[in-house]
Formats: structure tokens, sequence, C-alpha cells
């Protein structure tokens, strides 16, 4: 597997993945109906980078990364990922936060930050505290999950610098 910044040719493959993810309304903010259009700013915006990591030819997966505020909360980095529902269980989730991890140090952030993650996506979260990020707070009811309503949602953090 390789992992690559994305190109304006990968827009239609990731679009697939991201338009994928979102429809179950489980584990991400956007809207199931989200459409195409919007992937530029939500995934493609000047301000963030897009990787994606592809096998085969075959993109599998896409994260971005990204200051997690402007001005002086630019030292913190905010990471997306999603791997594509058919190919879930191949590690893939693990190399992207490696790489990851090793970007937002080559950029020099001090740390990463998940403003979101919500409570229920159990595989995300036991994924993001093995790579040593921690639960730094829980927001209620944070999220309207499709299937069980309101549920909590996490802020995790990492620190690089340590």
């Amino acid at each position: 597997m390789n992992i690559r910044k994305a190109t304006e040719f990968d827009f239609d493959k990731v679009w697939e993945i991201f338009s994928k993810v979102i429809k179950t309304g489980d584990t991400y903010v956007f809207n199931p109906n989200t459409p195409k259009e919007d992937l530029k700013k939500h995934w493609f915006a000047d301000y963030m980078e897009t990787f994606v990591i592809e096998e085969n030819k075959q993109i599998l997966g896409t994260y971005i990364i990204k200051p997690n505020q402007i001005g002086l909360g630019n030292h913190i980095a905010n990471c997306s990922y999603m791997v594509n529902p058919n190919t879930q269980g191949k590690g893939i989730g693990k190399k992207l936060c490696e790489h990851s991890i090793e970007v937002a140090r080559k950029k020099n952030f001090e740390g990463i930050q998940f403003n979101i993650v919500v409570s229920t996506n159990e595989g995300a979260v036991e994924l993001w505290k093995r790579y040593g990020f921690k639960i730094v707070g829980t927001t209620p009811k944070g999220f309207r999950h499709s299937d069980l309503g309101l549920v909590d949602t996490y802020i995790m953090h990492k620190c690089l610098n340590e």
C-alpha cells in the first residue's frame, strides 16, 4: 500500500469513499445528503492537505490534515480519516494514522486534536487510544446518530513533542 498526496484526478474516487461513509449517519457530522460539489470545501480546501492510500491503483482510504484553529491555535493539527467500507479490516486506518502523525511532526505541529469523535464509534476510539490519543473532553449528546439518537462525542488529543 502506498500513501500519497491526493490530486484533482482523485476527486471522484475520494467522493465515492466520502459519500459511502457519511451515508450511514453514524460517524461523521456531514449531512448524509451532502452534494458532491461540497467535497471541495470539506476534503480538498486550500488550507488542508489531502492524502490517499492506494493499492493496485485502487484508492482504499483518505485523510486530511490541517491546522485545528487559525492564528494562535494553528500549532495543533486536526485530521479526519475515511476508509472505504468495502476495505475495512485491512489495517488501512492504522496506516493513515501513522502517516498523519509523521506528517504532523514534519510540519512542526505540537499535537493533533480530534474535535468530535462519536463515542459509539468504538473501533476508532480504540485505534486512536492505541496511537497515544487521550480523551480530553466529552460533549454530552453532541451527535445525532442515525440509529441511536443523541450520543456523546469525545475531544481527543495527542502531544507530538513528548
